[in-house]
């Protein structure tokens, strides 16, 4: 058992940031990550191995599409997808060592495992259990499916699995034109994947200005991928050369199917808390798995008093807007990074 002023549970961009500015402020600090390597989803499976598989697929569009233009004559570069994957595996080992650096120079501790909160003040790790004055739940989020979807990450896929292809597929069904979809999409299309969209809404990119989603939607269309708007998938059914998507048109109430090697579900994203024990802490959940909270980022619940529940600790470090909070002299029980 160790004690610790404030315990992290998760080390993503809201949790390591979190953490190293506790520490700055004077506060002896702990993170717990259960991953092999910090970063959370962001580093290890998301933004930036996305990133990296965009900038690398980028150059090879520049090549085919606008070198010539641009006088720039030469063979055309082939692809070497092992490599690619290897650069893109660097780029995330970098940043996230990056990290593991920061907090060793900012003198966090790195608890490695899975967390839960029994009682209020304690955190289990494994068989360990650690005391803390605050605890600060920055667990993220996790991939979230569809009814009648299931995904096996091998040949039905979430943007974790669609980063560690064994190989290039030649047709590839994404699901959800949302902003995750449509860069894994990009990527693909650009390795020469046949790539369809099917979204359940009228338009791509949903809550993006319309204009600006319209003008998206021609790009990406230039690049070769395929839209299939205002579609209900109803399931998806593994077959001995891929998966079947089948989908109802809105409109017209008719059935379509699409074959594809890969499907990629990309329906967005939801809360990941389970296993935390916070139901048995009284700590007020939303319908989905979001923690209820109060102006200060702290348990909604009425029976919850700061010292002896977690806070909240969104992605985005963000000040506080409250005039009523004291920052950064003191730090309050429950923080906002």
């Amino acid at each position: 058992m160790a004690d610790f002023d404030t315990i992290i549970i998760g080390a993503g961009p809201g949790g390591y940031v979190c953490a190293i500015r506790a520490a700055q402020l004077g506060l002896k600090v702990a993170v717990v990550e259960g991953r092999e390597a910090l970063g959370g989803t962001c580093l290890n499976v998301g933004c930036i191995p996305s990133k990296a598989m965009l900038h690398a697929t980028h150059m090879l569009h520049e090549t085919h599409e606008n070198f010539a233009k641009m006088g720039l004559i030469g063979a055309s570069p082939k692809v070497d997808w092992a490599k690619m994957q290897a650069y893109k595996d660097d780029v995330v080992t970098g940043n996230t060592k990056g990290i593991e650096f920061l907090l060793k120079k900012n003198k966090v501790t790195w608890i490695k495992g899975w967390a839960s909160i029994p009682v209020a003040g304690q955190v289990k790790v494994g068989d360990d259990i650690h005391t803390a004055k605050h605890i600060v739940i920055a667990t993220g989020s996790e991939a979230s499916s569809l009814p009648g979807v299931t995904v096996d990450e091998e040949t039905v896929v979430t943007s974790t699995g669609a980063l560690t292809l064994g190989k290039i597929p030649k047709t590839m069904v994404v699901i959800g034109a949302g902003v995750i979809g449509l860069e894994l999409g990009s990527v693909y299309a650009r390795l020469g994947t046949e790539v369809t969209v099917v979204e359940y809404l009228d338009a791509i990119t949903p809550g993006l200005d319309a204009e600006v989603a319209k003008t998206f939607q021609r790009v990406l269309t230039k690049q070769g991928l395929k839209f299939v708007l205002g579609a209900a998938v109803q399931s998806v059914t593994k077959t001995k050369k891929g998966a079947t998507v089948s989908y109802k048109l809105k409109k017209t109430d008719a059935d379509a199917t699409l074959d594809a090697d890969i499907v990629l579900v990309a329906t967005g994203r939801k809360p990941f808390t389970t296993g935390l024990g916070l139901e048995g802490l009284g700590v007020e959940m939303g319908p989905r798995g979001t923690v209820k909270t109060d102006d200060h980022s702290g348990p909604a619940s009425p029976a919850s008093t700061p010292s002896a529940t977690p806070s909240l600790a969104p992605c985005s470090p963000t000040r506080p807007k409250t005039k009523a909070w004291p920052w950064p002299r003191s730090w309050p029980a429950s923080m906002v990074m």
